[in-house]
């Protein structure tokens, strides 16, 4: 059910924060409210959380110092917020480690739907819920847990969000196999494609720094230009 899903809302802006609020309550979430982000990292750090939903612009400290300060410690799905729609804007979210980017003004109904896209993701990655198989994905040196939702790399586990297990999974479940961005957004993030070739770039970027021993000459996680990304069989 919904409501065992804890999600906070941190916007400096009360009114949003109390429209967030009043939409993922009757939604049957339980909310907690930051308004600042010194606020927001103290309560990731001490409540048990499924989903942060963050503003960009906010005093004290940033959405994005916010959630890199978060990312150290947490893998919580992250939803960006922000009044800017320009390309470059979304990447520095993405690259600070947010799972999804939002862009004010929005629909309520587009909210939700991404609320939902994002539990769904953080359910494979540990779910509260979920009991999975032992399952084991290797191409060379490295390895997917499926069963324990993590990566080991050369011998290295490593930490991975929601987002990034997704395109893992599906990206090693079929070595050598070339996917377009759009095939990858489609398959992963479950909602309607905004600036797929910047959004699936970003997370592509982060993996490769997890998984590659040299990401700036990556041996699995590989680009075909102007076609996709595959995960190569060395």
């Amino acid at each position: 059910m919904a409501e065992t899903y804890r999600i906070l809302v941190a916007d400096d802006d009360r009114s949003i924060v109390n429209i967030i609020e009043t939409a993922l309550r009757q939604a049957g979430y339980t909310v907690l409210t930051a308004f600042d982000g010194e606020q927001a990292v103290r309560l990731a750090s001490r409540e048990t959380l499924h989903l942060i939903i963050m503003d960009v612009m906010m005093p004290h400290c940033s959405g994005l110092l916010a959630t890199v300060r978060i990312r150290e410690t947490n893998n919580v799905p992250i939803l960006m917020l922000s009044a800017k729609a320009e390309g470059y804007d979304r990447v520095l979210g993405l690259e600070a480690g947010a799972d999804d980017y939002l862009v004010k003004p929005f629909y309520q109904q587009e909210l939700l739907a991404r609320v939902k896209a994002l539990l769904r993701r953080y359910d494979t990655l540990g779910s509260i819920r979920e009991t999975a198989a032992d399952e084991l994905l290797t191409v060379g040196a490295v390895s997917l847990d499926l069963s324990g939702k993590q990566l080991i790399a050369h011998g290295e586990e490593k930490p991975l969000t929601a987002t990034e297990f997704k395109i893992l999974q599906l990206l090693m479940s079929h070595p050598d196999r070339v996917f377009s961005a759009e095939e990858i957004y489609d398959r992963v993030w479950d909602s309607a494609a905004y600036a797929v070739e910047n959004t699936v770039m970003v997370h592509i970027s982060r993996i490769r720094g997890k998984l590659e021993l040299n990401p700036k000459k990556p041996e699995y996680l590989k680009v075909v230009w102007g076609i996709g990304y595959v995960f190569h069989t060395p």
